[in-house]
């Protein structure tokens, strides 16, 4: 039976957003996060349907969104109880298989343990009990984020040696047992590893979604760095020369899109550095939604994206009050591919 991950531009039947809540991440600031995904929310209405997990008063959150402008054939709204909002690891893995999408709900830990995530880990089986996803949904007794992993549609997989090679999440798991459950589960034709690349104040050990995305089969943007004096400088340019030194499937070198840095970004209460960069794009569609910080570099970051997706609209939506709690954009959305 052939088995294959699709890439985030094959059609999408939904995007999976999880509401945040007074008990999670966003709860000392959840006004402004409520605002944050309002926004996120009729964006990309605009192009796919949402399916919109929420903690408490779904009809008074349905009707507010359909006063913004989501169309009613567009939203799906349960409720359901979770930890926090990052949908991306906590929402299923869609695989195209010969009978048709199976939903692979992979054990999510918190990112090795480091947050409970214990309800948000039976979100997606919750999600299938109540018919909301199309076709089957299989458990999967390993831990993998959606975030960790970037396919090209054609059985190559991106990742990072850091994340997927930590032992906090599977413990004893060598590199040759992470590729045969890639393969197993995936599809995987190919595993293209990276070992460097890092966002300070990023809590998921280098989730490949901060730093290289596949725009299409032959080309990847990448988070950048052009400024010495900045700490991400030396493992931003390691990660650039390693992108470089990858192939294709066919042996060609890549197109690669570097992404500008935006300034950096300081967590008012503490000072810490947050995680801020433009690779968290999230590509829906006829539309690529870009995270945007306020700073000159957005537009920079706008245009090559556009260049690098010519048939789609190219936007930004500011997230500000995401990267606050260390994700962006990419990182709560989980989109669900359209049936093959």
């Amino acid at each position: 039976m052939s088995i294959f991950l699709p890439a985030e531009w094959a059609p999408q039947a939904a995007v999976q957003l999880t509401w945040p809540h007074a008990d999670g991440d966003f709860g000392p600031m959840l006004d402004e996060a409520h605002d944050q995904f309002v926004r996120l929310a009729v964006a990309i209405a605009e192009a796919t349907p949402l399916l919109v997990v929420v903690p408490d008063r779904p009809e008074a959150r349905r009707e507010e969104l359909l006063a913004r402008g989501v169309a009613a054939e567009r939203l799906r709204m349960v409720m359901l109880p979770s930890n926090d909002v990052w949908a991306r690891d906590h929402g299923p893995i869609t695989v195209w298989q010969d009978d048709g999408a199976r939903h692979l709900d992979f054990r999510f830990d918190g990112w090795g343990g480091k947050f409970d995530a214990r309800l948000d880990n039976a979100l997606t089986a919750r999600l299938a009990d109540q018919g909301l996803l199309p076709g089957p949904t299989a458990p999967v007794d390993w831990v993998l984020e959606g975030g960790s992993i970037e396919s090209d549609g054609a059985g190559t997989i991106l990742t990072t040696e850091r994340c997927l090679l930590d032992t906090a999440r599977n413990p004893g798991a060598t590199q040759e047992n992470v590729e045969a459950m890639l393969r197993h589960q995936l599809g995987a034709q190919r595993v293209l590893w990276l070992a460097h690349g890092d966002l300070l104040g990023d809590d998921t050990d280098g989730h490949i979604d901060t730093l290289a995305r596949f725009c299409r089969r032959d080309c990847i943007a990448y988070q950048a760095c052009d400024d010495p004096s900045d700490a991400h400088f030396e493992t931003l340019g390691a990660m650039a020369d390693e992108l470089s030194a990858l192939r294709t499937a066919e042996g060609t070198p890549y197109t690669l899109i570097p992404l500008p840095l935006p300034a950096a970004a300081f967590d008012p209460d503490d000072g810490h550095r947050l995680p801020a960069g433009y690779a968290n794009f999230l590509i829906s569609n006829a539309l690529v939604l870009v995270p945007t910080y306020d700073d000159p570099a957005d537009a920079i970051a706008l245009a090559r994206l556009q260049a690098a997706f010519p048939e789609h609209r190219v936007r930004g939506v500011d997230c500000r009050t995401l990267i606050r709690q260390h994700g962006s954009l990419h990182c709560v959305t989980m989109q669900i591919p359209s049936q093959p």
